[in-house]
């Protein structure tokens, strides 16, 4: 990834907190202080004596040079970078919410397409303007959540229990696989099912090589288990099970190539749990080449990709706080 030199330069004056100390909205960093920076930054730059800007423009152009997903997502230690440069306790002549510095720091950032903002963790971070897209660390779904994170995953649960089966797909599914790196989805929808062929979901991932894998969603809103009688809210594996033959043996056209192309592999996505004899028996029934092309997610997978990923909970999870007594319309 290169960023123009003015750009860099531009960010490197605000590391160093250049300008009137009156009128900057950075602190003033001398050479021990950048080390120190770029240390909190968990990286191994120290500052050579040379000119401050100058080297810190240097080590930014360095740091773009780092191996990173695609065009739309710069390397993580630039994120890094830019959320210890923008931590609410460095905030000077202005509050906590650092909307001047802020405002500075996006001026050069919206030259390459992205922009910084505040995430409601009140850490900094860095968003395509075209895609959309956050930057931010690779997601440990298995990590420890926050107090803040474990009631977000609490809302989204419970928006889960009542939501549809196209509000699973447009309100959750698309915007995770997107933020995951995921491009060109495109859904299928329920209101033409004749065109559907057994996925609701078909999207494409670029390899770092550049070659192209095609994935297929099915999706479900309920359990899927793989008992003789199925409930109202639950689904058979043995319907799930045709859906994905189906998935995996049909062309999709691809637009953007102007040819037809087979689904490499295919997401099974339940919005509850899907039991253990489920995943058996699907996999019993498959031969072992299209076994690896079978991979399954249920609720706790969404929930924790989801919520570590730090994507805005869809509009009907969010409780809407209770009106006050002056809101409440007299009788």
């Amino acid at each position: 990834m290169k960023w123009r030199d003015r750009t860099l330069d531009e960010i490197a004056e605000l590391v160093c907190g250049n300008g009137p100390d009156d009128a900057t909205y950075f602190p003033y960093r001398s050479s021990y202080y950048l080390t120190r920076f770029f240390r909190d930054a968990d990286t191994d730059y120290a500052h050579d004596g040379s000119t401050r800007s100058l080297w810190v423009a240097t080590t930014l152009a360095e740091i773009l040079n780092e191996p990173h997903p695609n065009a739309q997502t710069p390397p993580d230690t630039l994120c890094r970078v830019i959320r210890t440069l923008m931590d609410p306790a460095d905030a000077r002549n202005e509050g906590a919410e650092r909307s001047n510095a802020l405002a500075a720091l996006n001026i050069p950032l919206s030259r390459e397409g992205f922009e910084a903002f505040y995430a409601s963790d009140n850490q900094c971070y860095l968003r395509h303007i075209g895609t959309n897209t956050v930057a931010a660390p690779a997601a440990n779904p298995h990590r420890p959540l926050s107090k803040l994170e474990i009631e977000r995953r609490d809302w989204l649960n419970q928006y889960l229990d009542q939501a549809s089966e196209d509000e699973l797909i447009e309100e959750v599914l698309l915007p995770l696989f997107r933020q995951l790196g995921f491009h060109r989805i495109t859904a299928a929808g329920h209101r033409d099912k004749a065109l559907e062929y057994g996925k609701d979901v078909w999207m494409k991932y670029t390899l770092p090589t550049q070659h192209i894998l095609y994935f297929g969603i099915q999706a479900k809103r309920g359990k899927l288990d793989a008992s003789g009688v199925s409930g109202a809210a639950n689904s058979n594996v043995a319907e799930i099970h045709n859906q994905v033959t189906m998935m995996l043996g049909h062309e999709i056209f691809d637009p953007e190539v102007s040819r037809r192309v087979l689904v490499d592999h295919a997401f099974i996505v339940a919005g509850g749990q899907i039991t253990k004899a489920a995943r058996n028996w699907i996999g019993g029934k498959l031969d072992q080449t299209k076994r690896s092309q079978i991979m399954f997610m249920d609720r706790e997978d969404i929930l924790n990709l989801f919520i570590v990923t730090n994507l805005p909970l869809p509009t009907g999870a969010v409780p809407q706080p209770a009106p006050k007594d002056d809101d409440e319309i007299p009788f």
